[in-house]
């Protein structure tokens, strides 16, 4: 052999004996390399393993937390959880709630203040995140919260909580408390003619629900519109026939205002008093031991007596008035002493 043979460069054809030498070799480092390629994802995907499992854990600490309402831990855990796993969206409901717990209203305080801001924060990405049709509940759920949150007790303001409470309504236009919290912000804001557009809404919403009455007949009777809040009343007796409290309920706001109105005439309360007299009868009727009724049926008497300018027809109604509180006043002491339960 001669000496030049044992000299072969990278350019010449490596073979010797008629076998290649260069591409075993080649592939080798091949493989090499993609045995470290894959080392390197099975240990990428160790760490994530790992990182998912503090997560899982993390969040099962903070549920723990969370239900004896340790509010403070809560929150650091599902912090801890949405770092090892950020596309959790039921966190963040949890997360906004576990700030918005620790805020305490009336203290002026810049860490305070954060906790409800972070509140906030969370509220209105689980919002967002919460997307899919099994999440409908919570991200209603989370709604709630962050219109609460824009409420007069805690930001108070009105501008941010609108729209949230339209989006309530858009998701759930079956139910009349959305209505009933938007037709709020607008009688706050003093846009009296959209509350109670938005109020009628509500109505038209779930016009069988007994609710939706009494929040007109509220609504009406604060802005001082009594023939609206009787209105109101009426229809609410109207869906409840059997109920003796939508009759009882009729008959105080006859009796407040005949009572307390003094610029009304005669003839109007007059008018008044036998309109609840004739509801608090039906409301006795239907429930005879209704001792609250009982006690509205002797003041309705008394008014009629005051209006009265018979002598004798006076003393005769204050007889019965009186018969009135004593049967409510004796059905009273039998319910507190237990007898007849």
């Amino acid at each position: 052999m001669t000496p030049t043979a044992f000299f072969i460069t990278r350019n010449e054809n490596m073979s010797m004996n008629g076998e290649t030498v260069g591409a075993p070799r080649m592939r080798m480092g091949s493989v090499a390399v993609g045995a470290l390629a894959i080392a390197a994802m099975v240990g990428l995907s160790a760490c994530s393993k790992v990182a998912n499992l503090k997560g899982i854990m993390a969040y099962k600490e903070a549920n723990k937390a969370y239900q004896v309402q340790d509010y403070k831990r809560a929150a650091g855990l599902y912090e801890e959880s949405l770092q090892s796993d950020p596309n959790q969206p039921a966190i963040y409901f949890y997360l906004g709630n576990s700030y918005d717990n620790q805020f305490k209203p009336g203290v002026e305080d810049p860490a305070n203040d954060a906790l409800l801001a972070k509140a906030v924060q969370n509220y209105e990405l689980g919002i967002e995140k919460l997307n899919k049709p099994e999440d409908v509940k919570l991200q209603k759920l989370t709604l709630q919260y962050l219109v609460a949150a824009y409420g007069p007790d805690k930001l108070n303001d009105p501008v941010k909580a609108e729209p949230a409470v339209q989006r309530l309504i858009r998701l759930d236009p079956a139910d009349p408390a959305n209505y009933f919290a938007l037709a709020k912000i607008y009688e706050d804001s003093g846009v009296y003619d959209e509350a109670e557009k938005v109020l009628d809404m509500a109505k038209a919403a779930k016009p069988g629900d007994p609710t939706v009455y009494m929040t007109l007949a509220g609504y009406y009777n604060r802005q001082g519109q009594f023939d609206k809040t009787i209105g109101a009343l009426k229809e609410r007796a109207e869906k409840e026939p059997n109920n003796p409290e939508a009759f009882y309920t009729l008959s105080t706001y006859y009796w407040d205002e005949a009572y307390r109105n003094n610029r009304l005439k005669d003839t109007e309360k007059k008018a008044y008093v036998q309109a609840g007299m004739d509801a608090i009868d039906r409301a006795i009727m239907i429930r005879p031991d209704y001792v609250e009724a009982l006690v509205y049926k002797g003041l309705l008497l008394r008014l009629q007596a005051n209006m009265e300018r018979d002598p004798a027809k006076q003393q005769s109604l204050l007889k019965q008035a009186d018969q009135f509180r004593d049967k409510a006043q004796e059905l009273r002491k039998t319910k507190a002493s237990g007898v007849g339960d």
